[in-house]
């Protein structure tokens, strides 16, 4: 029997299955809207933000200037997570999600009225930027509830990686759905794409938000935090004790991501000024070839987060880090080409091994802490990563490739991102199948048997 939000009343075992399909498709559609929201962004960035917004520039400097903006989301990730990871752990998972969804909707909405550098000069990047912090804000508190939201109401420790790998599937389907609104809209708009066409997606996303927030009213909290309230022993300030606490689970949550993370954003939106200028492809078959990636991983996180229930969290991800590692070198053979159908499949690959560790991971790095302080420590170490990995490896790769004018520059940075998450793989704990239900970050927090003691 689970305990409902209040702890008052048990729930039946079919309502409690009720309940884990409310939260699984309640997270699956939201972390689905909130990273529409954020790649939306991203592949316009790499279209056409520096024609728009930095139209002094020559085409490499106003590039880099683009994803400077870009990059200010990944910087305030942390944040975002320092925030929300403080009430997600003090007032529940479900009232923080409401308002990650709504800060992240609101923000990607104002972009599509945010005036162009010929409208009202430098201020229009201005406006970028603060609307692209408020995204990264939005984005640091979403991933840490929207996982335990899945994973908290998981009947049994059996098929937690793959419980817990759903709301992951939000970044494929998110990434799906921006790539088709922009396809779309260059279709619709051609050569008024730079006028109007790439605004649209961007005025489209406060529908999916008003969905979004409907799905997101009708969950209940999830038992380990209703027993966590029942008990006494919520947090009063849960930020800083699992950064007094459990400062290397941070840390290793943060470097494991660095195979994952920076390749990932290299594929999919790097990939967009590296194939326009440099191999001569058109926006439109770059647009499909990423679609294509991204409905790959409909099956493959899911997958990849079943395997890790059955051969170990830490096990699967070691494999999908190696192979990030050598598969960079790989898709640049292939997309340097040039032909078209080479271009194709080397992307539609390349989130093969981002699926093999984003499958396990949200599993993986939430366990990894103690439930009174989860949100707060998954999410800071998941979205330190952003700092590290993310933010920067567009404008890595884009200097990289304009000091050596090759690609495989691009992949010995794969190579190196890989091999930090290999070695922070190996030195992080492995709780796959273990309950997660107790206390286990000081031993003086259990009682006979394992059990958490109540709060005096």
């Amino acid at each position: 029997m689970a305990a409902t939000s209040s702890g008052a009343m048990p729930l039946s075992d079919e309502e409690t299955r009720r309940q884990l399909r409310r939260a699984v498709i309640a997270s699956t559609i939201g972390t689905t809207i909130e990273w529409y929201d954020f790649f939306l962004y991203s592949i316009v960035t790499g279209l056409i933000f520096a024609k728009l917004y930095f139209p002094e520039s020559n085409p490499l400097v106003g590039t880099l200037q683009a994803f400077l903006i870009y990059a200010v989301g990944f910087v305030a990730r942390p944040v975002g997570a320092a925030i929300f990871g403080h009430y997600g752990d003090r007032i529940g998972r479900k009232a923080t999600l409401i308002v990650t969804l709504l800060l992240m909707g609101l923000a990607t909405f104002a972009v599509a009225f945010v005036p162009t550098y010929a409208t009202i000069g430098i201020w229009g990047a201005i406006a970028l930027t603060a609307l692209r912090f408020m995204q990264g804000v939005g984005v640091g508190g979403e991933w840490g509830g929207s996982v335990l939201m899945s994973m908290e109401w998981a009947r049994t420790n059996s098929h937690r990686g793959f419980i817990a790998s759903w709301p992951q599937f939000g970044v494929p389907a998110g990434l799906f759905l921006a790539n088709l609104a922009v396809l779309a809209m260059s279709r619709i708009s051609g050569s008024s794409f730079a006028t109007w066409g790439w605004r649209v997606p961007f005025f489209l996303s406060i529908v999916l938000v008003a969905i979004g927030l409907y799905i997101r009213l009708n969950i209940l909290e999830t038992p380990i935090f209703a027993r966590l309230l029942a008990e006494h022993r919520i947090e009063k300030k849960p930020m800083l004790e699992v950064l007094r606490r459990q400062p290397k689970d941070i840390l290793l949550s943060a470097f494991v991501r660095m195979a994952e993370q920076a390749p990932f954003y290299i594929f999919t939106a790097f990939v967009f000024t590296y194939g326009v200028r440099n191999l001569g492809v058109t926006r439109d078959l770059l647009l499909t070839a990423v679609l294509a990636a991204s409905v790959l991983e409909f099956g493959t996180i899911p997958l990849f987060g079943h395997v890790s229930d059955l051969i170990g969290r830490r096990r699967m991800y070691l494999i999908g880090a190696a192979a990030a590692g050598v598969f960079g070198f790989i898709y640049f053979a292939m997309v340097d080409t040039k032909d078209p159908i080479w271009i194709f499949v080397a992307i539609v690959l390349s989130l093969v091994p981002h699926s093999m560790m984003y499958g396990p991971q949200a599993a993986l790095i939430a366990e990894s802490f103690t439930g009174r302080m989860r949100y707060s420590g998954a999410s800071l170490g998941y979205q330190l990563a952003s700092v590290i990995a993310g933010g920067p490896a567009p404008l890595i790769a884009t200097a990289l490739f304009a000091y050596y004018h090759s690609g495989y520059a691009i992949a010995y940075y794969i190579l190196a991102c890989a091999v930090l998450s290999l070695i922070a793989a190996s030195l992080m704990g492995d709780r796959t199948n273990k309950d997660i239900s107790r206390e286990y970050d000081d031993a003086r927090a259990l009682g006979e048997g394992g059990h958490p003691t109540p709060a005096a």
